[in-house]
C-alpha cells in the first residue's frame, strides 16, 4: 500500500512540475537535479545543463542526489519494473543498488510477460 501512495505521490507531482526550461530561467537546479534523480535518470553532464543556460552545477548535484536516493530505494524497485519503467543504472554505487536491480527486474520480468 505505502509504494502505491508513493507512486501515485511521485505522478502528481511530475504532474504539476516545471518544464526544464522554465526551471532554469528560474535558475531552478536543485529542482532540475531533484527531478532527474526521482525519475531514475542518469546526470545531466555539465555541457547539458550548459545548454539549458548558466548552471549551477553544485546545485544541480545536490539535487539530483536527493532525488535518486528517493528513486533507488529497494522496498519500491519491483514496482517500478512492474509498471514499464525501464531502469538506467542511476542506483549503481548506492548501498543497495544490487537488491534494487534484482527487484526491478522481477517487476520488469511480470510487466515485460
Amino acid at each position: 500500500m505505502k509504494a502505491i501512495i508513493t507512486v501515485l505521490a511521485g505522478l502528481l507531482l511530475f504532474g504539476c512540475a516545471n518544464g526544464v526550461e522554465e526551471l532554469a530561467k528560474q535558475g531552478s537546479w536543485n529542482k532540475i537535479g531533484y527531478q532527474d534523480g526521482v525519475r531514475g535518470q542518469l546526470p545531466r553532464t555539465y555541457s547539458a545543463l550548459q545548454k539549458l543556460g548558466p548552471a549551477d552545477h553544485a546545485e544541480y548535484e545536490r539535487g539530483y542526489q536527493i532525488g535518486v536516493i528517493e528513486f533507488c530505494d529497494a522496498d519500491f524497485a519491483y514496482q517500478i519494473g512492474l509498471s514499464g519503467q525501464y531502469y538506467t543504472g542511476a542506483c549503481e554505487g548506492l548501498p543497495d543498488a544490487q537488491r534494487f536491480r534484482m527487484e526491478w527486474q522481477r517487476g520488469w520480468s511480470e510487466y515485460s510477460n
